[in-house]
C-alpha cells in the first residue's frame, strides 16, 4: 500500500545523515567558570562527529557529515570559526538561549515523497523550569534556513515537544516516558491517546512504548535518551545498575531494572519481541553539592561513522564503551568527557540534532 500524502516516516539516528546541528557555548552567564570546559568538550564532539575513516569511499552512502553551528553573537563567531577550523562547519547568526538542541531545533522527517521535512514544536523550557529568551524560537529559525538554503519545507505544531523526549527506530516505534511527555507542565490539555495521535500524525509514530520514570534529578523530567535508545530495528540498549565502592550503590538502581523489564516485555509496532542489550550505568556520579547527576551512556551521538559516548571518569566508562562498540560493530566508538557539560544538565546527545541525507 503507497503511503498516504499526510504521512511521515522519523529517520532511525543510525541513517546516514549530511549534516549535524549544533551552538556553539556561548553564555558566561550560564556556563561560568566551566564553560572553557564545556567549549573543550564541544570542540571534541564536533570533531568526532565529522572523522571520517582513512580511504573511506563515496560509494559507502555516508558522507562526511557537516555542522551546521548556531552562533549568537560576533565574539562568539570568532571564537567557534578559530575553535572549529579545518573541520566542514557552517555558522549561523541565529541567537538562542542555551545549547541544548536536542530540544529545541526541529526534528527531521521525511513525507509520502521521502523528502525532507522541518517539524517545529512548541517549546517551553522543559516545562516552564528553564525559560530562556530566543530558545522558543530556534525552531524556526533553523527551518526558515533549511527552507531558503536546500527548499526543505516546514511544518509548525500547536503543541510542546522536545527530541529527547522520544528515541525512534525508524519503523514506526518510539520510545519515551509518562514522566516527561504525560507531564501536564507539557501538554495539559491532551491525553495520553491525544499525545499518541499527534506523534503519528507529525512523525509517523504508530506505536510508542511508555517507560514510567528517568533519571533521578533530571532536569528534563526524565527525558528517555537518559535511559534507553533503539540501536537497530527491533533492538533497543539500556543501563543495569552498578555498584561503586568510592560511592556505594546507584541511585537509578530499581528504575534501571524496571526500564530492563518493561522493555523485554514490549513489541515494536510491527509486532516484533524488542532485543534489549544490557551495559552498565556509571553508578553514582556526584554533582558539585554531593547530589547525584544524570550521568548516562545512554546519551551517545549516532554519526556516519563514529557513536560518541559521554564518559564521567567512572570505574565503569571502558566496560560501557566495550560493549558499546558490540552493538556498532560498523561504526568506530570513542567515549569523550561529558562532565562539564553535564553540569548544565545534559550530554551529548542532547546537545546535537542530526539532519538526515536529503531526498534518496
Amino acid at each position: 500500500m503507497a503511503p498516504s500524502k499526510e504521512s511521515f516516516r522519523f529517520p532511525a539516528e543510525w541513517e546516514p545523515h549530511q549534516a549535524c546541528w549544533l551552538a556553539w557555548p556561548s553564555h558566561l552567564d550560564l556556563w561560568r567558570e566551566q564553560l572553557p570546559y564545556v567549549q573543550e568538550q564541544f570542540i571534541a564532539l564536533c570533531q568526532a562527529i565529522a572523522w571520517v575513516p582513512p580511504g573511506a569511499a563515496p560509494a559507502c552512502g555516508k558522507p562526511r557529515e557537516k555542522l551546521q553551528v548556531l552562533v549568537p553573537f560576533d565574539q562568539a563567531k570568532r571564537e567557534a570559526e578559530k575553535a572549529l577550523s579545518g573541520l566542514p562547519v557552517e555558522f549561523h547568526d541565529v541567537p538562542f538561549g542555551d545549547i541544548w538542541l536536542r530540544d529545541t531545533a526541529p526534528l527531521f522527517v521525511r513525507n509520502w515523497k521521502n523528502e525532507l521535512v522541518s517539524q517545529c514544536f512548541q517549546f517551553n523550557g522543559w516545562g516552564n523550569k528553564y525559560l530562556l529568551e530566543f530558545d522558543p524560537s530556534v525552531s524556526g529559525r533553523i527551518a526558515q534556513i533549511l527552507l531558503k538554503k536546500s527548499g526543505i519545507a516546514s511544518l509548525s505544531q500547536n503543541w510542546v515537544l522536545e527530541g529527547g523526549s522520544i528515541d525512534v527506530d525508524g519503523l514506526g516505534t518510539a520510545l519515551s516516558t509518562k514522566q516527561c511527555l504525560l507531564n501536564p507542565n507539557r501538554n495539559p490539555h491532551l491525553s495520553q491517546v491525544a499525545i499518541e495521535q499527534e506523534l503519528d500524525q507529525s512523525l509517523g509514530i504508530k506505536k510508542v512504548i511508555w517507560l514510567n520514570h528517568g533519571l533521578l534529578n533530571d532536569h528534563t523530567d526524565g527525558h528517555v535518551d537518559n535511559i534507553a535508545r533503539f540501536v537497530a530495528p527491533s533492538t533497543v540498549v539500556c543501563m543495569e545498575p552498578s555498584v561503586s565502592p568510592s560511592f556505594g550503590d546507584d541511585p537509578n538502581a530499581q528504575t534501571l531494572l524496571q526500564i530492563k523489564a518493561d522493555l523485554e516485555g514490549s513489541t515494536d509496532a510491527q509486532g516484533n519481541p524488542l532485543r534489549v542489550v544490557c551495559i552498565p550505568s556509571p553508578g553514582c556520579i556526584l554533582g558539585e553539592q554531593g547530589q547525584p547527576i544524570p550521568a548516562s551512556y545512554m546519551n551517545f551521538y549516532i554519526s556516519n561513522f563514529t557513536v560518541v559516548v559521554p564518559i564521567y571518569g567512572s570505574r565503569f566508562d571502558e566496560k560501557a564503551l566495550e560493549r558499546i562498540s558490540r552493538i556498532f560493530p560498523d561504526r568506530r566508538t570513542i567515549g569523550l568527557k561529558a562532565d562539564a557539560i553535564l553540569k548544565g544538565g545534559g550530554s551529548f546527545h542532547c546537545i546535537s540534532q542530526q539532519l538526515p541525507l536529503g531526498e534518496k
